[in-house]
């Protein structure tokens, strides 16, 4: 991928330092609503709540109410770490004949499946698997919450009533899906002005365009004020399956009172003097696990003999997560639309959480009962039968999300990533740089990485030194690019570390909207 941005320029961010609790997230507005919740007496658990619903305003694109996702949850006072799956799953009457294959070559958007017919497994109310997000934040209250369900939404809601503010990146993004955004009428209503992208912000002194998020707030009003169980048992959700339906899909609203978030023991991965928890099943938990076991045997004291092991560790668990969880590489120009945040609470909690709709605005299909953007779970099935990931009726999606949580060198750490495929990659290596080289925070976000996604190529940040570079080129093909705001030819992370009673915390540092907000910054959003 060719980046055209100045070999001059420098990008750096500022690692937030503080004994008091931090939220990391993609939006500065969703991490300052977690910071927020903090400061009003709330733990990692609440504030991770209220920073998921107001992302899922803040960054449509990315997630909200009709995704799903994981997370890992640390535990202090018992020294546990426990994983919540609130991935998606198949409707029930989703018919795999459906989906017939074109025989036109490999689809273009996230993987290369074979292509199907009219893209139903990728675009429209087709595509659309049952949502768990709410749910999921919904059981993660009921165990582990101490601030009110609608507390924890206001922050949301007062988003949503206001409208998001188009600003230059967010109508760059929306710019970007135009075409498939003018396909669904409601999507276009949202997005667009008269079928095109819409108007900058600040392009003027007098120029402000918000969107018109109102639906959105009456439904997660409701969820406030009837729990999380109402876009799934209630009136709600019943409307949105039925409009899915209206669409095409299969979405049922048996469905969605059949759907339950789980929490499950994670996957304990042991690195020489370091622990990581991942989690486990159809998540890239394995795909860590797998690369962290062989890197364990190898040297790794200079950064050319690191850079070489990450390669050849990815490239192997790659290969086998191909051949038994059924997934397969991903084009080298899209890199998913997730996003991730990471908590950690002055008494050492953690959450690190990545939610998504998986494609950029997911289906592209609005919910106009719920002003909800649906997501596109069913691309993440291969929709030739016969294989491990295969189409099928009420079937668990196979999600690329990592959140990690990490104790080394008397330091945890919660981690995680954005960027499809691109998310183990990252993750793997700033494990490693945090134990093997003990990177403190801004050391490792501010590291240049490679990305080993599955394919033949490694693509390799340019501004690595050249010994580590001629070292990659000695035993693979390499490709050479550079870090920029968009699109991300990298992962995409957000994390918090923990030393002591020492909190820091941090964002990509080519993210534009990503930060890192303590809980002592009230009240500057």
């Amino acid at each position: 991928m060719s980046v055209n941005l100045s070999r001059t320029a420098t990008t750096t961010k500022t690692v937030i330092e503080t004994e008091h609790g931090i939220v990391a997230a993609q939006h500065r507005l969703a991490a300052q609503a977690g910071a927020d919740v903090l400061a009003a007496g709330g733990d990692a658990v609440d504030a991770a709540i209220a920073t998921s619903f107001a992302i899922g305003v803040l960054e449509p694109w990315m997630s909200g109410p009709a995704g799903g996702g994981t997370l890992m949850l640390w535990r202090a006072e018992d020294g546990r770490a426990q994983a919540l799956d609130y991935g998606m799953r198949a409707p029930k009457a989703l018919d795999p004949g459906d989906y017939p294959l074109s025989g036109e070559g490999v689809a273009g958007d996230l993987f290369p499946w074979e292509k199907v017919t009219g893209d139903r497994n990728v675009q429209g109310a087709t595509a659309v698997a049952v949502p768990g997000l709410v749910d999921g934040m919904g059981r993660l209250h009921a165990r582990y919450g101490r601030m009110p369900w609608a507390d924890l939404l206001a922050p949301a809601i007062a988003h949503a009533r206001q409208g998001l503010l188009v600003d230059w990146y967010a109508a760059l993004v929306i710019a970007s899906t135009t075409r498939e955004l003018a396909k669904d009428a409601d999507a276009a209503a949202l997005f667009l002005e008269d079928g095109q992208w819409p108007t900058i912000s600040g392009w003027t002194a007098l120029a402000e365009k918000r969107l018109d998020q109102t639906r959105m707030a009456d439904s997660l009003d409701q969820i406030a004020r009837h729990g999380a169980r109402a876009l799934y048992d209630g009136d709600l959700g019943a409307a949105m399956a039925a409009d899915v339906q209206a669409k095409g899909g299969c979405l049922s609203h048996d469905d969605l009172r059949g759907y339950h978030a789980e929490f499950r023991e994670p996957l304990s991965v042991p690195y020489r003097d370091a622990q990581f928890h991942v989690p486990p099943g159809l998540t890239a938990g394995p795909t860590f696990a797998h690369a962290m076991r062989l890197m364990d045997a190898r040297d790794m004291g200079t950064k050319p003999d690191a850079f070489a092991a990450y390669a050849a560790a990815l490239k192997s668990a790659y290969a086998d997560r191909l051949a038994t969880m059924g997934d397969t590489g991903e084009d080298e120009a899209h890199s998913g639309c997730t996003t991730h945040f990471s908590v950690v609470d002055r008494h050492g909690n953690m959450v690190s959480q990545t939610q998504t709709l998986l494609s950029i605005f997911g289906s592209r299909v609005v919910s106009p009962s719920t002003g909800f953007t649906m997501n596109n779970g069913i691309m993440w099935f291969d929709p030739v039968p016969g294989r491990p990931n295969s189409l099928a009726p009420g079937k668990r999606c196979l999600m690329n999300v990592c959140p990690i949580l990490g104790d080394a060198g008397g330091a945890r750490f919660a981690l995680g990533a954005s960027g499809g495929r691109k998310i183990v990659s990252a993750m793997v290596q700033m494990a490693s740089l945090i134990a093997d080289h003990g990177m403190d925070l801004n050391d490792t976000f501010h590291h240049p990485r490679i990305d080993v996604s599955g394919g033949p190529v490694v693509v390799a940040d340019e501004t690595l030194p050249d010994d580590v570079l001629a070292r990659l080129r000695a035993d693979h093909a390499v490709h050479t690019t550079r870090r920029s705001p968009f699109p991300f030819a990298f992962g995409c992370p957000a994390g918090v570390m923990r030393q002591g009673q020492h909190n820091t915390g941090c964002t990509e540092i080519m993210s534009p909207w990503g930060d890192a907000v303590s809980e002592d910054q009230t009240g500057q959003s």
